[in-house]
């Protein structure tokens, strides 16, 4: 009986070893086949490097095999991103002006590699921002405050073209935005004032062209007045009969009251009719 015993027992024991055995060759197997895929998410690239060595062709979007352990794959975007920022500057009158800016940019599929390889750190930081530092202070420097202040949109234009012509084609600006412009309390009351002095002149030069204009029509109308005085007066000395004509058109139909006789010296006696 204990020879019996003892025989179930290693039975047991070689089973628990085998399933121990199966289960970890499971577990170990499963653990291969996950090291041995990587996907790419959508709006990436793959970069693979293997024992330290990167691939110089970039991994397209979804599933890919990769050797387990001796090779890596990491994820680069490259859809259009945004980051904002300040940037403080001089205008060419020495005034401090401080721009927040936004940039939209994006990597070229074809750039991913080579970005990883000769620039480290997040793209922006490193090749954009800096750039656009730059760029701005460039072109704040040529103009004064008030007329960066009043031409924003050229500034924008300006420091975009420069700002693409700094990053190359490594990376594509896609558009570069000038939120804000933040002056000192000192140089917005001086521009406040002078925009208030600039309207209240053009309000009297409003009046004075309107009193000019109003003259003139007065002259016209005088002008007018006097000709058609001119003329018929030219008109009753070349033809008496013009006031008689006059007057027939204004009778009412009735007899006088009266009637103006010549009296030979030159005047005029009114009588009165019975």
């Amino acid at each position: 009986m204990t020879g019996q015993v003892i025989d179930l027992g290693k039975d047991f024991g070689k089973k628990e070893r085998t399933l121990t055995t199966i289960i970890l060759g499971i577990v170990l197997f499963g653990f291969l086949t996950f090291q041995m895929y990587h996907i790419v998410p959508p709006g990436h690239r793959g970069i693979s490097i293997t024992l330290g060595k990167v691939n110089p062709t970039e991994l397209p979007e979804g599933i890919g095999f990769k050797w387990p352990f001796i090779q890596r794959i990491l994820d680069f975007p490259i859809m259009q991103l945004k980051a904002d920022g300040k940037a403080p500057t001089f205008s060419s009158d020495l005034q401090n002006i401080s721009f927040s800016f936004s940039v939209m940019y994006r990597v070229p599929a074809s750039q991913v590699v080579k970005l990883f390889q000769q620039y480290r750190g997040e793209p922006y930081s490193t090749l954009i921002e800096p750039r656009v530092q730059e760029t701005l202070k460039q072109v704040t420097a040529t103009a004064r405050a008030e007329d960066l202040v009043k031409n924003r949109e050229r500034v924008k234009d300006e420091a975009l073209v420069k700002l693409r012509q700094a990053v190359g084609d490594v990376l594509q600006i896609v558009d570069l935005s000038l939120t804000n412009i933040d002056l000192s309390d000192q140089l917005e009351q001086a521009i406040e004032q002078k925009v208030v002095r600039e309207q209240e002149a053009l309000a009297k030069s409003f009046e004075l062209e309107k009193e000019r204009k109003q003259g003139e029509i007065t002259v016209v109308r005088a002008e007018a007045e006097a000709k058609s005085v001119s003329i018929k007066g030219e008109a009753i000395k070349h033809s008496p009969e013009v006031i008689q004509l006059e007057i027939a058109q204004r009778w009412d139909g009735k007899t006088p009251l009266s009637v103006s006789v010549a009296n030979g010296s030159g005047t005029n006696i009114l009588l009165p009719l019975k």
